[in-house]
């Protein structure tokens, strides 16, 4: 069994992710709202350009700085490999600026999980 965890770095792109994993046979996912550090340190920067009192269009020209953290269990290797391919063929190449990040470790018992395999 293993974990795969995905920074989604992109969170329009949550459904069609979401979609295709369920396609791709996994029965569960959990997802998280989640900021990183990068990100963190880029929005501090734009906020110092928003005015005094900002207006809703000055509010609104900001980026959102959350990501979609998810996490799933699948089986074995050759759904991790199926979903690392799914997923690289929605956000691109994990080597782009804001493609996320995708991390696989074995697992070794799970509690809690219905085992639909």
């Amino acid at each position: 069994m293993y974990l795969v965890l995905f920074v989604l770095c992109q969170p329009e792109k949550l459904k069609e992710l979401l979609e295709a994993w369920e396609d791709a046979g996994v029965s569960g996912v959990t997802i998280l709202t989640s900021t990183g550090l990068g990100k963190l340190r880029q929005n501090a920067l734009l906020e110092e350009d928003l005015p005094l009192i900002p207006s809703i269009e000055d509010l609104f020209r900001h980026e959102e700085i959350s990501s979609r953290t998810l996490f799933t269990a699948v089986e074995d290797e050759t759904m991790v490999d199926r979903l690392v391919e799914i997923t690289r063929g929605i956000v691109g190449d994990f080597g782009q600026p804001n493609s996320g990040i995708l991390i696989v470790t074995p697992v070794s018992r799970v509690y809690g999980i219905k085992k639909n395999w």
